[in-house]
């Protein structure tokens, strides 16, 4: 089953994010069908804010460590295209198709001294000239559009998402990822809203998966919350250690 079709099944496709080639191999044992990069997580790795800090060279460099060792379908977490150029962003997405991605996410935000919502209709207008020159190269991919309405916490966040849903639909998004969102209520009503599927991500108050099935979600992400609990255990352990001034604690 290809990457696309994971997003139209019975049940949603629980993505396994990774952010090296470790986690990758253990979403890969763990039976994971695909997996996606955290920028977040991946930043975190090299001492940078999530926000495009990193150059896209450094990112590429992992997720071409991860696509060489793994069979699972791989998706990337692009940012905002680590460029407002939609010639560079699709040169951006030409050399992940190249090393083995199938997907991307791409974000309708950007960090600038703090994240912030990119104007709806420039953004859309990125989109579609992306989408134009990535079928003028026969260059295939999953084009996850992450729109952050919920995520920044806009007063109306319905009906901005709604908005936004329809545009990128317009320019040609293959599906939407709405972070953020954790009401039952709101779930549905961005669901029924398109057709195309909907992605949610690792929330406190997140509704379990089953739940998540039946109000028609189809694509669950981890996001780095699965990364900062590691990194936490890490810290706890190694105290531990500290603490008892031996290692008995590891075994």
């Amino acid at each position: 089953m290809n990457f696309k079709d994971l997003h139209h099944q019975k049940t949603p496709l629980l993505l396994g994010n990774v952010w090296d080639v470790p986690s990758a191999k253990a979403a890969e044992k763990l039976g994971f069908r695909a997996i996606g990069t955290s920028s977040a997580a991946i930043a975190s790795l090299l001492g940078y804010q999530d926000g495009e800090e990193m150059d896209f060279s450094e990112l590429l460099y992992f997720v071409k460590r991860i696509a060489a060792n793994t069979q699972l379908p791989l998706s990337v977490d692009l940012e905002s295209g680590y460029s407002r150029d939609p010639k560079i962003i699709t040169k951006h997405i030409k050399a992940l198709v190249d090393i083995g991605v199938v997907g991307i996410n791409i974000e309708d935000s950007i960090v600038d001294n703090k994240r912030i919502l990119l104007d709806a209709a420039e953004f859309t207008n990125t989109l579609t000239a992306v989408n134009n020159l990535l079928s003028k190269g026969s260059i295939d991919v999953f084009i996850n559009v992450r729109t952050d309405v919920f995520l920044l916490g806009d007063p109306n966040p319905i009906a901005a998402t709604k908005k936004r849903i329809h545009l990128y639909e317009q320019a040609g998004a293959d599906g939407i990822f709405t972070p953020g969102i954790e009401n039952e209520s709101d779930i549905r009503e961005i669901v029924t809203c398109t057709q195309l599927p909907i992605n949610v991500m690792c929330m406190p108050d997140l509704l379990d998966f089953n739940t998540l099935s039946k109000l028609g979600v189809q694509r669950i992400s981890m996001g780095n919350f699965l990364f900062d609990k590691m990194y936490s255990q890490l810290e706890s352990i190694t105290k531990k250690i500290v603490d008892q001034q031996s290692f008995q604690s590891i075994f």
